[in-house]
């Protein structure tokens, strides 16, 4: 299995590692099944967070008889100093682990210093210095505050969305993590489902010194990835030939489903509906136009305009009026 060492951790992660958060979606029996393999056929660095519901625990009953031979990485989304040390003790709980090799700010709007007031930096200094977590990492959505976090140099890892549909601001922040050695988490490798091919995907990331975490929900997902342990796919003109077509298909503005325009006060599931649109395009329509599904959509009516969930997006989005196009254009599939 190909692996990377994560910047100056000097962890040697596998390039197939295991985002965990849609483990949340399924029951311990099949979450534990699908952990356990994918230990067992050679992938050793799991992704969680203290916001994925039972994603830790489910982590910690699968796992923790192996523990010296995974890299767990967990995140935290406290905002004062009491609120972060019982994620923490939370985390290593469910974990069932003394120590957290990454415990990372998730998605903070700021990048946490020491003498910024909140004590957040100085809390992980102090659980470094007890021993309970190794590295310090970082993970964002806003391209500015990750930039601000590996300048800084308080951060040994950064996770931030990376896939082909990435910028040339988002490649040149690769870099940048390089230049620094700051270890790069690549999220949203699949751009939250729209990337429907994962050897393309697979195939794109292996140019550049990033560890990608694969969200795994189903057993036949995780066989994919495991395949390209000993048949890694290339970069081949087909499949570069395909990278140049999905840009141009979803150039300009889309949701990528992060879901932080989220609670939405009229009750929309904004990450679904606002990219409606493509997921009709992009896989098998019947699903997506079932009735549950277009009560989904239905809400989109009820809008009240609040303008929270654009305030809140990552990549200023005018998301009230994405969802209106969605919404429009799911019409005429109901037709």
């Amino acid at each position: 299995m190909e692996t990377l060492r994560l910047g100056r951790t000097n962890l040697i992660v596998t390039k197939n590692g295991f985002g965990a958060l849609p483990v949340q979606r399924v029951d311990k029996d099949y979450a534990c099944k699908l952990l356990r393999k994918a230990y067992e056929n050679g992938i050793n660095y799991f992704d969680t967070a203290r916001f994925y519901t039972d994603s830790e625990e489910k982590i910690g009953l699968a796992l923790s008889d192996v523990r010296d031979k995974i890299i767990i990485s967990t995140k935290t989304g406290a905002t004062d100093v009491k609120t972060f040390w019982e994620h923490l003790n939370t985390s290593l709980s469910l974990l069932k682990t003394d120590y957290i090799d990454i415990y990372q700010f998730h998605n903070p709007s700021f990048c946490p210093k020491p003498g910024d007031g909140t004590g957040l930096y100085e809390a992980m200094l102090e659980a470094k210095e007890k021993g309970l977590i190794r590295f310090i990492g970082f993970t964002n959505h806003r391209l500015a505050v990750a930039e601000e976090a590996v300048l800084s140099g308080l951060y040994d890892t950064l996770q931030f969305p990376f896939s082909y549909l990435a910028s040339e601001k988002e490649e040149a922040l690769v870099k940048l993590c390089a230049e620094h050695d700051v270890g790069f988490i690549c999220m949203k490798a699949l751009a939250g489902g729209l990337i429907t091919r994962s050897d393309v995907a697979y195939a794109f990331l292996a140019q550049y010194p990033v560890a990608p975490i694969w969200g795994i929900q189903r057993e036949n997902e995780l066989d994919e990835f495991l395949s390209y342990n000993d048949a890694p796919p290339a970069l081949t003109e087909e499949r570069l030939a395909y990278i140049e077509q999905e840009r141009k298909e979803l150039a300009g503005e889309f949701c990528r489903g992060c879901g932080y325009c989220l609670p939405c006060p009229a009750g929309i599931e904004i990450f679904t509906c606002a990219r409606m649109s493509l997921l009709l395009r992009r896989s098998p329509t019947a699903g997506h136009l079932s009735e549950k599904s277009q009560e989904m959509m239905k809400k989109i009516e009820g809008c009240i305009n609040c303008g929270a969930c654009k305030s809140r997006c990552p990549y200023g989005l005018d998301t009230p009026n994405l969802l209106k196009k969605n919404y429009e254009d799911y019409k005429t599939f109901l037709k």
